[in-house]
């Protein structure tokens, strides 16, 4: 039987998205937060159907973010510059030290419009089942701002669950020795849960009613 007669093979149901640029793409998405390959599947499939004026601006956009976002020098936030936009404003309260455990947390404190004092990120929390202890954490820095600044209290905002409270707890500890207030977010952020997606009116309970650690 010659080749021209040949039944082409049937396809199954993933030679449809056998090509190597998809499933790159889709690996590289199942390295995010919180998307596993169906999703990562999902959005690749969407990306390559997308109009290629959004493809563009999106892949800019995010080499822009990594080329040149970098740590603010005085609170480890990110920013695009040597200070931040909250580090730079003299309108901000600069007797208080709002200590996070991510940007995005920040993001969210900011966001209820509540707090008016400066932050202080410290990119992670103490975990020691992963290996983060507290030279992974940038507490150095928050160490070294108490020489040059005059502060007068530091709220520890991270989220209330086991690894947070015993952030919380170490820097009560090291900071209480210095004369500083250490004080802690109330209960109005649910036990267990993330402040990042606390909403606004639980983030203004939560800071307005904390308490000294």
């Amino acid at each position: 039987m010659s080749s021209g007669n040949r039944k082409a093979p049937k396809r199954g149901p993933d030679d449809a998205v056998s090509g190597k640029p998809l499933q790159r793409l889709a690996t590289l998405l199942t390295r995010l937060p919180g998307i596993g390959e169906k999703s990562a599947l999902r959005l690749a499939l969407w990306l390559a159907r997308a109009d290629g004026e959004y493809v563009r601006a999106l892949s800019s956009a995010l080499l822009e973010v990594h080329e040149h976002l970098r740590l603010c020098a005085v609170c480890c936030d990110l920013c695009a510059g040597e200070r931040c936009e909250r580090c730079g404003d003299p309108r901000r309260d600069r007797s208080v030290i709002c200590v996070v455990a991510q940007p995005q947390d920040r993001i969210a404190l900011e966001r209820s419009g509540v707090y008016r004092g400066l932050y202080h990120v410290l990119h992670g929390v103490l975990d020691p089942l992963s290996g983060i202890g507290p030279a992974e954490l940038k507490i150095e820095t928050l160490l070294a701002r108490l020489d040059g600044e005059e502060v007068e209290e530091i709220i520890v905002a991270t989220s209330p669950n086991v690894e947070g409270d015993a952030t919380a707890l170490y820097l009560s500890k090291l900071l209480r020795p210095l004369g500083v207030k250490v004080s802690r977010i109330a209960s109005g952020v649910a036990v267990g849960g993330e402040l990042e997606y606390a909403d606004m009116s639980t983030l203004h309970r939560a800071l307005a009613d904390r308490r000294i650690l």
